[in-house]
């Protein structure tokens, strides 16, 4: 807490799912300023805005920020980076590396680079090490989003061997919880997942048919952590933590998406039949880090049992779903 008292804080995309919940852990940590610029205001994709944003930012005391904690990005799932893959290599790109750029040349004390799981080879060992990430190229469906958040990594050990500047870069698995995109279109899988078991659960209601549709054949794996445990995991690793090697972020639990499937289901409290489309693809065939880094160089461990998470945002969405102004007549 004390590390926190005179720090102002920078965190590009402070407005989202994961900032949000990291702009509030600051918060309750006391940080003396946290800066959360909207997208509207402030186009990360665009060099002057960043030099703008930066600008803004200098204190009464005409310093740069002591942190950015670079959170902004253009994600989605398998469907919206098929859709979209230059979309999500350039956003992605233009955002991370003209940010730190900026964030050196302006003299900020430290940045914060989030990576993602998706950077590691399609067929990397499980659980996912570290010093397996160059080892192959990424699963082809996420590639040009994982390969641009990947060169964040390349640019911080860069720029800390010439100019001694103090960037991290942390990858975490797929997270879920409150806050978190549900729009069908773009969601992530357990986003998606819960609004199919609860249309589901109504249809039986109705005396229909329950189906929940799913891509793929339900034998990937995926891995998640807890959005509150994440932003523990930044923060841990922004106050402890000052090397550029990367490090993973999750929880060491491993889950099929059939499994996930059942699991959503039982705690939406619905019995359905699942169909799956095996004309769509499974995705990377398993994914699961190796946690034991974070734990040992700044003391995160995830904390939030999965049925305990995926039963806080089942509320969460039912909650908004409630407060939905009703369909126009």
């Amino acid at each position: 807490m004390d590390w926190w008292g005179d720090k102002r804080v920078l965190v590009t995309g402070g407005a989202g799912f994961l900032g949000s919940h990291v702009v509030a852990a600051l918060q309750a940590r006391g940080a003396a300023e946290v800066i959360a610029p909207r997208r509207r205001d402030y186009d990360l994709c665009d060099l002057g805005a960043i030099r703008r944003l930066l600008a803004d930012s200098v204190g009464a005391e005409r310093r740069a920020v002591d942190l950015v904690i670079h959170l902004a990005a253009h994600v989605g799932g398998i469907g919206a980076n098929r859709a979209r893959p230059a979309e999500f290599f350039y956003d992605n790109l233009m955002m991370g590396t003209q940010m730190l750029h900026e964030a050196w040349r302006a003299g900020v004390g430290k940045f914060v680079a989030l990576g993602t799981v998706c950077d590691y080879p399609k067929l990397a060992p499980v659980p996912f090490r570290e010093e397996t990430l160059w080892d192959g190229y990424p699963e082809e469906t996420n590639a040009p989003y994982g390969l641009a958040k990947k060169m964040l990594l390349v640019q911080s050990q860069a720029y800390r061997a010439q100019y001694g500047f103090n960037s991290i870069f942390l990858m975490p698995v797929n997270l879920y919880g409150p806050r978190d995109n549900f729009d069908l279109a773009t969601s992530h899988v357990i986003p998606a997942l819960i609004r199919k078991a609860l249309a589901a659960q109504r249809a039986a209601a109705c005396g229909a048919p329950p189906t929940i549709a799913v891509w793929g054949s339900g034998t990937a794996t995926r891995e998640f952590l807890y959005v509150d445990d994440a932003a523990e995991a930044i923060l841990l690793a922004a106050e402890r933590y000052d090397a550029s090697d990367p490090v993973n972020l999750g929880s060491g639990l491993e889950i099929s998406i059939r499994a996930l499937v059942e699991q959503i289901a039982a705690l939406v409290g619905v019995e359905a039949e699942i169909l799956w489309d095996r004309s769509q693809p499974d995705g990377q065939p398993r994914r699961c880090l190796d946690v034991s880094r974070a734990e040992r160089l700044f003391g995160f461990r995830a904390r939030t049992p999965f049925a305990d998470g995926l039963r806080q945002t089942i509320d969460w969405w039912l909650e908004e779903e409630r407060r939905a102004p009703p369909p126009p007549r």
